[in-house]
């Protein structure tokens, strides 16, 4: 027995199957690459409105602020080419609004025709899409014009001034918009230093090497220590690793001490070894590692 349904709730369900789509992809970044955090606007304002007969409006008329304890997040990607905005107003309604340059652009300040629906346009085309309260398209045409643009590292918006218009399964009613978003100057990026000892410790009982040395930064921040440790004697190549776990905060260098075992049979001895250190810490203002890293000839004396 074959069951069908009839166009108009197909085209819903559709819908709703594209829109779930939508919030997997703005969750796990894997299509639409934001790289950086959605972090909140600290003064913005949101509103749209559209035609009867447009299917995201419903021929209503939407505003919202940050004065009025609505929620607004904002995220960019790292090269640039996309912006995402979103509202979870006082009211309980939710908005998603992205806007994307051509693939290899950046975006800019400038009017951007001929945009499909992001993130699924094609790479010479730009990226737009008005979503919410359970309502998106799945297909879309529309433009948008970017007045004003400032990024900071990392993805980071400081300032959007952007119009838009957007008509859903090609029909001629459209949703029209604009959004306007302020923010601090962009946090510092985090900075990392790491030093290597020149001495180390050889141990006469186990066969294992200490190493020590510092570590500083710009931010509070855990940091894991970790190195690659190569020794050659009598035509022994003796291999090893270490690691060590400190909490760094800015002002003075901060100590750290780890000890590498020997993978094979053949301890660490006296003499010279190289040691690969490296140093990695989570930005906290951008969750992005950060990580540095120093080769270094250590001397081992016997313990």
């Amino acid at each position: 027995m074959n069951f069908s349904l009839p166009s108009r709730v197909l085209g819903r369900a559709v819908t709703t199957l594209a829109l779930a789509l939508t919030m997997a992809t703005a969750t796990t970044g894997l299509l639409s690459g934001i790289e950086a955090q959605a972090l909140p606007v600290t003064e913005g304002s949101f509103n749209f409105s559209g035609d009867e007969g447009d299917y995201i409006s419903g021929g209503k008329s939407y505003a919202y602020t940050t004065a009025s304890q609505d929620r607004m997040n904002v995220s960019g990607s790292s090269d640039h080419r996309v912006v995402s905005v979103s509202v979870r107003a006082a009211n309980g309604d939710w908005w998603s609004l992205d806007l994307a340059a051509p693939s290899g652009t950046s975006l800019t300040t400038g009017t951007y025709t001929g945009a499909t629906r992001y993130p699924f346009h094609s790479g010479s085309e730009p990226g737009l899409s008005l979503d919410g309260n359970g309502r998106g398209c799945n297909q879309l045409t529309g433009t948008f014009t970017i007045s004003a643009l400032e990024f900071g590292p990392q993805g980071y918006v400081k300032k959007l001034d952007a119009t838009f218009v957007q008509h859903c399964e090609h029909s001629l009613p459209a949703a029209r918009g604009e959004v306007h978003i302020e923010n601090p100057a962009p946090p510092a990026e985090l900075g990392l230093g790491l030093d290597v000892a020149v001495a180390g410790t050889a141990s006469s009982l186990n066969g294992k090497a200490t190493f020590h040395g510092t570590v500083s930064c710009n931010k509070p921040v855990r940091v894991s220590v970790g190195g690659d440790v190569t020794q050659v004697k009598k035509r022994d190549l003796i291999r090893g690793s270490f690691s060590a776990s400190v909490s760094c905060t800015p002002g003075a260098p901060v100590a750290w001490t780890a000890t590498a075992v020997p993978t094979g049979s053949v301890p660490f001895q006296k003499g010279d070894v190289e040691v690969e250190g490296r140093a990695t810490a989570t930005d906290p203002d951008y969750e992005q590692p950060v990580t540095v890293g120093e080769t270094v000839a250590v001397r081992l004396s016997r313990v």
